[in-house]
């Protein structure tokens, strides 16, 4: 995995401000994030790296030269230096900002009286009675940063407050990855909604933009929680990028053939809301550049060139509050990112593996997933169960294969499976960029890549879909990628392997076509056992055959 960017975090402010205390909490947060940390609290480094060290103004700007130089050594190797102490001068607080990149400045205030109140020891009383000479704040001058990255008034917030200002402020500035944060209304607040959004001017919208709009609000697509702006819409089709550097490589819009002239619209399917839209803005989507910088085409017979192309020209962004849920119609398993990373956490789980999947997982998939869980605490088997190509297996049908599959080959409470509500775009190497950072809001700390992720004909280069994560640090993804060869049933080796690890000829692999597995299916013959689980094949063979018997009753 490619090291993470280091930064600091440099807490200022007054004894008894609660610096040390919010610089604690936020060292437990980074670390359940997965990051590596060092605190510098200013009494600890007074007692060892500045010892000997008095109060005059010399002496204090080189204790804060001193706790800079280690920062800047943790920050260069990747970690978190996260700093507590007084360091009252602006002058060497800024010459130290200066030597490093990613520092960040955080205020920590209090009014005097309160410091007074929480002050056990009495040396704020004993300063402004005269008996301690040098106390910053009152015989000594504190100057306050002028421009700090963060505000934090204890007098006001409580810790929780405070640390959730510094690590959204982290976040904004790309030091640390977005989380996933639920918007989604229920009970009484839902219904109000409902009915407002039948007084307002309705657009008819369909399974895509209901797929698009729950993923927004459930915090399946963060950093993106709204339909797209004109500025992030065009940094995403050039770089793969939102307009702030973040990596993002689908533009997420609602596309009409008509400019809204409502500020704010109900979104319909049929006559039942699913959703409330407050546009921001409406601009007319570059299409053709789209199709070439997502699909690598302008095709039309490629499916997602073809839906594109089949859309409205007009993109409209703004936030949106979701009325409505998706179904697979196993509603058990559709879980939102809140609730996997719930289930994650009460398991115990400190790494979990995504694995994305359209078609019912056979052998090679599984062989995938059981080489990552050997060292990955727990796997979330993700099926997308949004909108597909019309060919491909139905969603219900797959579902009953992973249940059969899970049940009889997998550790219980080593993997979940639960359901991804998206559509399915085929856009290659781009999805796979996509679909690890969804997973990664889903909790997943490892996401699975294979030669041709979401692929479709001949449209994108074998291994594409690696070679795309080159173009992003692990860190900005926030997720380490697995990037995992052709695998494949070898008669010689006499089990599963890959290209790494096999050394027999191709005829020595055995391995079925879509194509293939469909004509099998279709003269209701056996799938072999070096393709797929029995039970699994027997899922499929019942399908098959009740979708004949429909065809022609």
């Amino acid at each position: 995995m490619a090291m993470s960017h280091g930064f600091v975090v440099w807490f200022t402010g007054l004894s008894g401000a609660g610096k040390s205390t919010i610089a604690n909490a936020l060292q437990s947060e980074l670390t359940r994030r997965g990051r590596h940390s060092e605190l510098l609290d200013g009494d600890e480094v007074r007692t060892h790296l500045s010892k000997g060290l008095g109060f005059s103004k010399d002496d204090r700007d080189t204790n804060i030269r001193r706790i800079g130089y280690v920062a800047r050594l943790v920050a260069r190797s990747g970690g978190v230096a996260i700093t507590a102490a007084i360091s009252p001068y602006r002058e060497v607080r800024d010459e130290v900002r200066s030597q490093m990149p990613g520092f960040v400045e955080v205020f920590v205030r209090a009014p005097l009286d309160t410091l007074v109140e929480r002050d056990t020891k009495g040396l704020y009383r004993k300063a402004i009675a005269g008996e301690i000479a040098n106390f910053t704040g009152v015989s000594d001058p504190y100057e306050e940063p002028l421009h700090p990255e963060v505000v934090c008034d204890t007098s006001k917030e409580s810790v929780a407050e405070s640390v959730a200002k510094v690590v959204d402020r982290l976040e904004r500035l790309g030091h640390l990855p977005r989380q996933a944060r639920e918007r989604l209304p229920a009970g009484e607040e839902l219904n109000e909604l409902r009915l407002l959004a039948r007084n307002l001017p309705h657009l008819q919208v369909g399974q895509r933009e209901l797929a698009d709009v729950f993923m927004l609000a459930a915090g399946a697509l963060t950093p993106v929680d709204a339909f797209v702006g004109r500025e992030d819409y065009e940094s995403i089709v050039a770089r793969g990028r939102l307009a702030n550097g973040a990596p993002f490589t689908i533009p997420i819009v609602l596309r009409t053939e008509d400019a809204p002239t409502a500020g704010r619209l109900g979104l319909f399917i049929g006559d039942r809301p699913v959703a409330i839209l407050d546009v921001a803005e409406a601009y007319e989507a570059d299409r053709p550049a789209e199709a070439l910088a997502v699909y690598g085409t302008e095709d039309e017979a490629h499916p997602g060139v073809r839906v594109l192309k089949g859309s409205g020209r007009w993109a409209v962004a703004g936030e949106v509050v979701a009325l409505a849920r998706p179904s697979s119609g196993f509603p058990e398993f559709d879980l939102t990112p809140r609730q996997v990373r719930e289930v994650k956490a009460q398991r115990g789980w400190q790494t979990m593996v995504g694995f994305q999947t359209r078609n019912p997982v056979h052998r090679a998939h599984e062989y995938l997933q059981k080489v990552a869980l050997e060292s990955i605490d727990g796997l979330l088997l993700h099926p997308l169960v949004g909108e597909t190509k019309s060919d491909d297996i139905p969603a219900a049908v797959r579902m009953r294969c992973y249940e059969e599959l899970l049940a009889g080959y997998f550790p219980s409470d080593r993997v979940l499976l639960a359901t991804n509500p998206a559509w399915m775009r085929y856009a290659g190497p781009k999805e796979a960029v996509f679909h690890a950072i969804v997973r990664r809001n889903y909790g997943c700390t490892h996401f699975i890549v294979g030669r041709d992720h979401a692929g479709v004909g001949s449209y994108y280069d074998t291994y594409a879909a690696h070679r795309v994560f080159d173009g992003y640090r692990a860190d900005e993804l926030g997720i380490e990628i697995l990037r995992f060869e052709h695998t494949f049933y070898c008669e010689a080796c006499g089990g599963m392997a890959s290209t790494r690890t096999c050394p027999h000829p191709k005829e020595m692999h055995k391995t079925l076509s879509g194509t293939a597995v469909r004509k099998l299916l279709d003269e209701g013959q056996d799938l072999p056992p070096e393709f797929t689980r029995p039970e699994v094949a027997r899922v499929l063979l019942d399908a098959a055959q009740e979708e004949k018997e429909e065809a022609t009753a």
